[in-house]
């Protein structure tokens, strides 16, 4: 029964942010402007760093709302959420009101806000639709056994990446990463390998648009060297995150291509930096970028049309 509850909960978490995550694939979201060497911060928000936080009209500032409620690390309370989003006390009590009135959240009689049940019919639509993570998921599977390490998939959302799935490795490490959470594209093995699907021009675009932030000495903080480091990726097929986003964290990671499809993913092995080092990265490397193109493979088959029998 517990293991029942608990793969729920993983899809729970995963589809709710892909739902969220759905409405707007590609805008960058602006992130928190802290410079702080080594500072590990993380937007609340999944999807938007690169993204002005304030939201016009009606239905944004409800979806920011929501948004801010369903990724909260707890139930939050009306002055919690005031607080948290920044506008006017009447406009947040109108749009929680319509969120209630749709049952896309639940006021508790401890008068806390959390999401609703019709959120998640929605996320549960969102999982059984997806099969990038269904294709996907053997091969992470045998990359994993493979490696021992920790394995992932994500998807870029703007300039950030949702991960859709995680394999832990044979030895339990704290990371950031977690199903339905995102991290910031520029300096992340996934979010650049995803990245080097873009065309030059798209690439450009976007990476001048982004607020790097410092999260270790080596995070890339300048439009210049993401784009180089990604264009490296889309010659070798693969890319490397050397304790860029987090300390004592190595990762390889490869883009997987899905012509036609409205997403660009990747796949990445993840370890902590003393036990993976450069030399072995290099040699996961390979298995990588072979693993991610034999799930490209299985994605092309699923697109391409049925010849008339």
């Amino acid at each position: 029964m517990f293991q029942y509850m608990e793969l729920d909960f993983i899809k729970w978490n995963y589809s709710l942010g892909v739902t969220l995550m759905s409405r707007q694939m590609t805008v960058d979201v602006a992130m928190p402007d802290n410079k702080t060497p080594n500072a590990q911060q993380h937007d609340p928000v999944p999807g938007r760093a690169g993204k002005p936080q304030s939201e016009t009209g009606t239905l944004g500032k409800a979806v920011s709302l929501l948004e801010l409620i369903a990724f909260a690390e707890k139930p939050m309370r009306f002055t919690d959420v005031v607080e948290a989003c920044g506008q006017p006390r009447g406009t947040v009590h109108r749009q929680l009101a319509h969120l209630l009135a749709e049952g896309l959240i639940d006021h508790a009689p401890d008068q806390t806000y959390a999401v609703g049940l019709r959120l998640l019919q929605f996320a549960a639509k969102a999982w059984s639709g997806n099969d990038l993570r269904s294709v996907a998921a053997p091969h992470l599977a045998a990359l994993q056994e493979m490696t021992q390490e920790s394995v992932h998939l994500a998807v870029l959302n703007g300039g950030q990446v949702t991960y859709l799935d995680k394999i832990e490795g044979r030895h339990t490490m704290r990371m950031h990463s977690q199903v339905g959470k995102t991290s910031p594209a520029y300096c992340t093995g996934v979010g650049k390998a995803a990245l080097s699907l873009l065309p030059a021009d798209a690439l450009a675009h976007l990476a001048a648009g982004l607020e790097f932030q410092r999260f270790t000495e080596n995070t890339i903080v300048t439009p210049e060297a993401l784009i180089r480091d990604v264009s490296a990726i889309r010659v070798q097929g693969y890319g490397f995150d050397l304790q860029e986003h987090e300390i004592g964290i190595h990762c390889a990671a490869a883009p997987v291509h899905a012509p036609g499809r409205n997403f660009h993913a990747a796949i990445s092995v993840t370890g902590p930096a003393y036990r993976v080092d450069v030399e072995q990265l290099y040699k996961w490397a390979p298995l990588v970028r072979e693993t991610a193109d034999k799930i490209s493979a299985e994605l092309a088959c699923r697109l391409s049309p049925v010849a008339d029998g």
